[in-house]
């Protein structure tokens, strides 16, 4: 199964065609550990469903997910456009494609959402995306950890979210951790509501 064949499902909840199609690019350009690692290699911080082979894939998909269902509920959709809608589903399938950084270390990355927002950003024309698109992906992605600013070291590494965008997206990815919410998949990782 290729890439884009994982992601039929989250690629149809993306309505602008373009946008879709620079999505299958990126997806197509993450390193392979995104689609075979744990979410948490302790599992402190995930739910069962994110644990193990392809934890992470489940729980990209699964935020991506929560966002589009609390998108459709008008009071909270029709504070944003269609375009920031898929731009948000977007940045929330691919927060975590460089969890682990870019080549694969060992452990999670704790400039992993700086990481991702700057791959976005350099690489927007591969992708097909505007510069503005880009940005706005980055921005929201990179402040997807909340209040959890501050490294192993106590270092403050990210920023917290400020805009609602910024806001939705750290809510969406929270939700997603949160383990009292269970998201039921099938066997081929795919969400089966």
């Amino acid at each position: 199964m290729n890439r884009e064949e994982m992601f039929t499902d989250e690629l149809r909840l993306i309505k602008d065609k373009d946008l879709r199609e620079s999505l299958v690019k990126i997806i197509n350009m993450l390193p392979e550990y995104w689609l075979h690692e744990a979410a948490s290699s302790t599992g402190k911080y995930h739910p069962e469903y994110a644990l193990g082979e392809a934890g992470l894939l489940r729980h990209s998909k699964a935020a991506m997910r929560i966002g589009y269902e609390l998108l459709n509920d008008p009071c909270i959709g029709d504070k944003y456009t269609s375009r920031e809608k898929d731009l948000m589903l977007m940045s929330l399938l691919i927060h975590d494609g460089l969890k682990l950084g870019d080549p694969q270390e060992r452990y999670t990355r704790f400039d992993h959402p700086i990481l991702m927002a700057n791959f976005l950003n350099e690489k927007y024309n591969e992708f097909d995306l505007s510069k503005e698109d880009a940005k706005f992906m980055g921005e929201v992605i990179k402040t997807h950890m909340g209040p959890w600013t501050t490294d192993y070291n106590g270092n403050e590494v990210l920023e917290k979210p400020k805009t609602k965008y910024q806001n939705f997206v750290h809510m969406c990815d929270f939700l997603a951790s949160r383990k009292c919410l269970l998201v039921p998949f099938d066997k081929n990782n795919k969400i089966s509501v």
